[in-house]
């Protein structure tokens, strides 16, 4: 046979794309042919003329602290003590535990479409390495569905925590990577930015720090990331996660910052779900959203990412593992409903966190590996609107899930 799988009349959503349909060609796991009227598969699939897109990348997303509300609940009456309520948890977490937890939300995951993931890995004291242990268990036992990259990282301080700087260094000598951080809880936000960098050059290993969480943006981290973003020559090679901060500049500011970003190289992650949650919790009325307009920050040039964050915690008690939700739940929020608008939301869970995390061979084109979704929609912009279920997925040719159509029973 010519092809081990070839998927007929699929309407791509690549940037390129005419909007004619087409036949993907798979062998031995990647892209050998695209055209009409491919025949000879062992395996045929027909798109019917929906939506086949590369596979979605979830870029910031916590496995490891996942699926804990049966040992933590959120915080009551609009309480803000989320950090110490999964802090008190996590010394009771085992490799076992964590691994069993992450596996359910990983395939959540997965069954949504995902075909690449980087997942933050918290190595505090009250933890240790366990998560880190079993998230490297977990990259091996899904790599049929799924390539997993971890960022080592102490959320609950760092630069006065010499167990913390140790376990992010042997989490690092282990494999990962990529270095982050969360400032924000540290006694020294500059300390810590500046470690992240050093192991950054010393490892050659990428940064994604958890930064900017507020909405008082008279104070921002983001300055000095950029100015060690330009100092160390890792321009595309750092993102920061959340920056709800930017969410309250005026247009003209968050332009002038836009221009930085871009400038130096830095990625920005919006979490929509986690920071419509935690945002604004001090407040009766008028509740402030907290979440940034990246297609502001695109129009000015800057790299930008849609992502889940949490996944059943404190922090978000919510949760399937369908990043195009989130896309959805976003564009909702920073109210953009053109379908360019929408297009660019669905190119910030593909290309755009490809471009993030180096993926040089990611996409439908010949020769990359057949890594695949067929959506119940005709374009990227619809995918999003509808939050479009993904009826197929392939890894590298091989398909790793199938989920039918809804179907009406008429009397």
């Amino acid at each position: 046979m010519a092809f081990d799988l070839i998927v007929k009349n699929a309407k791509l959503g690549e940037p390129s794309a005419s909007g004619v349909l087409t036949d993907i060609g798979v062998r031995d796991g990647r892209i050998a042919a695209l055209q009409p009227g491919l025949e000879g598969a062992e395996e045929t699939i027909d798109a019917g003329g929906r939506l086949v897109s590369p596979g979605l990348i979830e870029s910031h997303i916590h496995l490891d602290k996942s699926r804990i509300l049966d040992r933590c609940t959120p915080s009551p009456n609009r309480g803000r003590d989320h950090m110490k309520r999964v802090s008190a948890v996590k010394p009771g977490f085992t490799v076992e535990d964590i691994h069993r937890r992450a596996s359910a939300t990983l395939e959540s995951c997965i069954l949504h479409g995902a075909t690449h993931m980087r997942t933050h890995v918290e190595v505090d004291p009250n933890v240790g390495l366990r998560g880190f242990e079993a998230m490297q268990q977990l990259a091996t036992d899904y790599r049929w569905a799924i390539d997993l990259e971890l960022c080592v990282f102490a959320q609950e301080g760092w630069s006065d925590v010499p167990e913390a700087d140790a376990n992010v260094v042997e989490g690092l000598k282990q494999g990962a990577k990529v270095v982050g951080g969360a400032p924000a809880y540290d006694t020294n936000h500059a300390t810590q930015i500046n470690r992240i960098f050093e192991l950054a050059r010393e490892f050659d290993v990428d940064v994604d720090i958890h930064l900017d969480v507020g909405l008082d943006p008279s104070e921002m981290d983001i300055h000095l990331v950029c100015e060690l973003t330009d100092r160390y020559g890792w321009g595309g090679r750092v993102a920061v996660g959340h920056g709800t901060k930017y969410s309250c500049l005026p247009p003209a500011e968050l332009a002038v910052l836009g221009k930085r970003l871009a400038g130096a190289g830095v990625t920005v992650t919006v979490l929509p779900a986690t920071d419509l949650f935690v945002m604004g919790r001090e407040r009766d009325h008028n509740v402030i959203r907290g979440v940034t307009d990246a297609n502001a920050l695109m129009a000015h040039g800057v790299n930008c990412c849609i992502s889940t964050n949490n996944v059943l915690n404190p922090f978000t008690p919510f949760g399937d593992g369908a990043l195009l939700r989130i896309a959805n739940l976003y564009a909702n929020v920073v109210q953009r409903g053109m379908a360019e608008e929408l297009e660019a939301c669905f190119a910030m869970m593909t290309h755009r966190p490809a471009r993030l995390m180096g993926l040089r061979d990611y996409g439908i084109a010949v020769g990359n590996p057949a890594d695949l979704v067929v959506w119940d929609a005709t374009t990227p912009a619809d995918a999003v609107a509808t939050v479009a279920p993904a009826l197929y997925g392939f890894k590298r040719g091989r398909r790793t899930f199938t989920r039918a159509v809804a179907e009406m029973h008429r009397p």
